[in-house]
């Protein structure tokens, strides 16, 4: 397809998806009186007493089939001046209690110095030149660099670090013209998912006056003098980053012209909650629309020739029951990756003016591994696999017939292999817990892997060994998961674990390296990771086990992996953290309040925490494939059993919370974690710290500046250090 970078995965849900990754109106009743409380002074860790603020509640009760469900703190929904005030007092409350914690900066200190190492990504060719991202260690943002040969200077080609003096404006996507001249980009403020696109003269570097608003879960795809992007119409009135997301669109935009020209290409009316996302193939013959109703991965597929200029938008496949992606066109066929009748996906040669099923060829039959990721490029089809969430890559012939493996360095994560079809050379990096990303050159005709460019840290990596077991979760299923840690370590229960995950959208998690980690791991941590149900470590089927009314197996699956760590003599529950982000800060919430024993500290981040209410928030209405909605009665019922603002109980002891989010969260709207924690701070028995983060122009994670990353993890590890009675630092000079 049309080579288009899209830089807007972060927190987990993805942007084609808008949340790859989660929502009905109830009839309120009362809103009638207002009285105010304050949460009785919870003891911390420290044996400090922390007075949260005054959190008023506001009666108000929805009614959903019969059972009342009450919702006191439905103001913090809203983006006003008096919810500001709250942010602030409780921000104060936040940084008063880590300001406190005397090892914190310490912890800040060493993660600038290890995180101060030059950060490169794989290079890609546009029109004979070579183009690569590199951050020289603690810019904000990374830069891309040109260089008319691998072996020529690199020159700056576009410093995001420009776009704003604190680094939160973000490069967000960026695609070139077929010739070369020009480069649409996306760039995004705060963190948000709305995006405004631009273009520049590639060869000068100039801005022209083009500039598009209301971008959203969209990438520039040029077709001749202009491309193809996805938006939304302009917000009429209400808040921006809270109202619900209707109506997707299909423009194509001519360089030089304003954004009112722009010519309507598709659009439906009668379905408010459809997203469109178009690509062109290669050779700009096709124009391909992915069609989703929700987040699960299942599309619709429809195309355009655009050869026939009296051509019209026609379904390729119209229904919501598979997944599809086009990888590109083969002459008049299009080649797609399917979960069509194989769950770990296959490919098939489908020719869009006879789209039947029974029409399709397959080319790539469906195996034992799940697929990844494919690209052509040489005339080869480059196919990356998954076994047992590590990497492994196949390339066969435009008939499917195999040519070879390529020989990765070892048991790891790869990606890249983007080129063109006349490409006879593609990058790809490899990466693992322990192995820094390093990039490799892959000859595609000769079968030849070499080494390009190899990444230097400051820390030992040699040190650590990675380990993958496999448990049995609740109902007896095996679920995978690694386990890092120094060499030697003893199993003697009180070694610090950090266990980190996700379960949902069918993402999944594999092998790569975090320098954040590094931190953990030097000061006798275990890091571990296990792939949960609901993720797509073994295709739809695993996903599938994960979702909607099957969602308990992933919080089971979690739970499970925290009692073999306790069991295996790894940790104890008083040196257990557990932490996820987005769809994995629901994993945390439900995690804490069904087995609030079982963890010491609690981080949920950016967390879908209000499960009766999510879809009535921006991208939310795209999750409900994923967890079911409370306009359904049984779905109601399935998700007031696990929604985790909804399950906080009077007087119960939770673990130590640090609730993580952002005050441009677009994607999961902050009010999440406000309610989550009010409840939190009203309910929860005193002993531990209750408390929450809110970052200030930062949304649900994609392009946060390095400087607030680096902040957020040493303010996350303090609290976990301080909350298991561990200073990391004890035995170095104060």
């Amino acid at each position: 397809m049309k080579k288009t970078t899209v830089l807007l995965l972060a927190g987990g849900f993805t942007a084609v998806s808008a949340c790859k990754s989660t929502q009905t109106d109830t009839t309120a009743t009362g809103m009638t009186t207002e009285n105010t409380t304050t949460a009785a002074a919870t003891t911390a860790s420290a044996g400090t007493a922390l007075d949260y603020p005054d959190t008023k509640k506001v009666e108000h009760t929805d009614d959903y089939f019969g059972t009342p469900v009450a919702d006191p703190y439905r103001w913090l929904e809203t983006h006003n001046e008096e919810v500001d005030e709250w942010i602030e007092e409780q921000n104060e409350v936040t940084q008063e209690y880590l300001g406190d914690i005397d090892f914190r900066d310490k912890i800040k200190s060493r993660l600038t110095e290890i995180w101060n190492y030059p950060k490169y990504g794989a290079p890609f060719k546009e029109n004979g030149k070579y183009y690569f991202y590199k951050n020289d260690g603690l810019q904000n943002q990374s830069v891309l660099y040109v260089q008319e040969t691998l072996e020529a200077e690199p020159k700056v080609f576009f410093d995001p670090n420009k776009l704003s003096e604190d680094g939160t404006v973000a490069l967000t996507a960026f695609a070139f013209s077929e010739d070369g001249r020009y480069i649409a980009y996306g760039t995004s403020s705060g963190g948000s998912d709305w995006n405004t696109y631009h273009v520049m003269e590639a060869a000068t570097g100039k801005k022209l006056d083009d500039q598009l608003e209301w971008v959203k879960f969209s990438g520039p795809s040029w077709y001749k003098d202009g491309f193809f992007y996805s938006r939304y119409d302009a917000p009429t009135e209400g808040n921006k980053l809270a109202n619900k997301n209707e109506y997707h669109k299909v423009y194509y935009h001519k360089v030089g012209t304003p954004q009112s020209q722009d010519q309507l290409v598709y659009e439906d009316k009668q379905h408010a909650l459809r997203n469109f996302y178009g690509q062109t193939t290669d050779d700009e013959r096709f124009l391909v629309l992915n069609v989703s109703e929700g987040a699960s991965g299942a599309n619709a597929l429809y195309y355009k020739d655009l050869k026939d200029p009296k051509s019209s938008i026609q379904p390729i496949v119209d229904n919501f029951e598979s997944e599809y992606n086009v990888v590109d066109n083969i002459g008049d066929n299009l080649l797609v990756m399917t979960s069509k009748n194989a769950p770990r996906y296959r490919l098939v040669l489908i020719d869009p003016k006879k789209p039947q099923e029974q029409h399709w060829k397959t080319v790539v039959p469906e195996n034992e591994n799940v697929i990844t990721g494919v690209s052509m490029v040489g005339g080869r089809i480059i196919t990356t696999y998954m076994k047992d969430a590590t990497s492994q890559v196949v390339v066969y012939d435009n008939t499917g017939k195999k040519v070879n493996d390529v020989e990765l360095p070892g048991i790891g994560s790869v990606g890249g292999f983007n080129g063109e079809k006349e490409d006879t050379e593609v990058f790809f990096t490899f990466t693992s817990f322990t192995s820094p990303p390093t990039i490799y050159r892959y000859d595609v005709l000769a079968n030849k892997v070499s080494l390009f460019r190899k990444t230097e840290v400051n820390v030992n990596t040699d040190a650590y060994e990675t380990k993958q077991v496999f448990y049995s979760s609740k109902d007896g299923t095996k679920v995978p998961m690694f386990i890092v840690h120094k060499k030697g370590l003893e199993l003697n229960g009180q070694n610090p674990t950090y266990l980190y995950a996700y379960g949902g959208f069918n993402i999944s998690m594999t092998p790569g390296f975090s320098i954040a980690n590094m931190l953990w791991l030097e000061n006798g941590g275990v890091y571990a990771m296990p792939n949960l149900r609901g993720g797509g470590e073994y295709g739809d089927d695993w996903h599938k086990a994960g979702m909607t009314p099957n969602k308990q197996n992933v919080f089971d699956d979690f739970i499970g992996a925290a009692e073999y760590l306790i069991a295996q003599g790894y940790t104890s529950s008083e040196r257990l953290a557990v932490a996820g982000g987005s769809n994995g800060g629901l994993l945390v919430g439900a995690f804490m309040t069904q087995r609030p024993e079982l963890a010491k500290v609690a981080i949920p981040a950016v967390g879908v925490m209000d499960m009766l209410r999510f879809h009535k928030f921006t991208i939310g209405w795209a999750w409900v494939p994923e967890y079911g909605s409370s306009d359904d009665a049984a779905q109601f019922r399935n998700l007031y059993g696990f929604s985790p603002l909804h399950n906080i109980k009077e007087g119960v002891k939770y673990p130590a919370t640090l609730v993580k989010t952002a005050d441009h969260d677009d994607r999961v709207v902050p009010a999440h974690s406000f309610k989550f924690i009010s409840e939190l701070q009203d309910k929860g028995a005193p002993g531990n710290p209750y408390l929450i983060r809110v970052d200030v122009r930062a949304g649900h994670g994609a392009g946060k500046p390095t400087s607030l990353v680096i902040q957020e993890y040493a303010d996350t590890y303090a609290f976990i250090y301080e909350n298991m009675g561990i200073n990391p630092y004890q035995n170095q000079n104060q």
